[in-house]
């Protein structure tokens, strides 16, 4: 591997935020708010039930991308489904295997898990991410997503 990939701690919380204001910003034009993102943070940290981050690090041991990974319930399957959410790369650092790794990482801990799936949701206009995750093995699910 290129890059240290490992589960976020304490000490990470303020590139995380970072992290995520900026995502927040470039994916939708969206300023979140500072103080609800760092407690949201600091609460996955602590509570592994709520999210786990995976954090990667160049070289110098520079903070450089992220993702969050979240689980749910199957009934069906008697098995917790994961999800990928939160993804960063900061931009120098994009196109050169961070998010790649960060997801083999996030594969292995699914796998270890016996995870139903490891799953994501993508933007329907995003081409260019529908294209990296088809990639790494990720096909389109047969379910469509509502919100309200």
């Amino acid at each position: 591997m290129k890059y240290q990939i490992s589960v976020a701690e304490m000490q990470d919380t303020e590139t995380l935020v970072q992290f995520q204001l900026a995502m927040a910003q470039e994916s939708e034009g969206t300023q979140l708010d500072y103080v609800t993102v760092r407690e949201g943070v600091k609460n996955a940290i602590e509570d592994e039930s709520k999210a786990i981050y995976l954090i990667a690090r160049n070289e110098d041991n520079e903070a450089i991308g992220s993702l969050m990974l979240t689980t749910e319930w199957s009934d069906w399957n008697n098995a917790r489904y994961y999800w990928i959410q939160s993804v960063y790369v900061h931009p120098e650092f994009r196109r050169q295997g961070v998010f790649r790794e960060l997801f083999e990482f996030a594969r292995v801990i699914a796998e270890n898990d016996n995870a139903g799936a490891l799953r994501l949701y993508v933007d329907k206009e995003n081409i260019v991410a529908q294209k990296v995750y088809q990639s790494l093995g990720m096909h389109d699910s047969h379910y469509l997503m509502y919100e309200l």
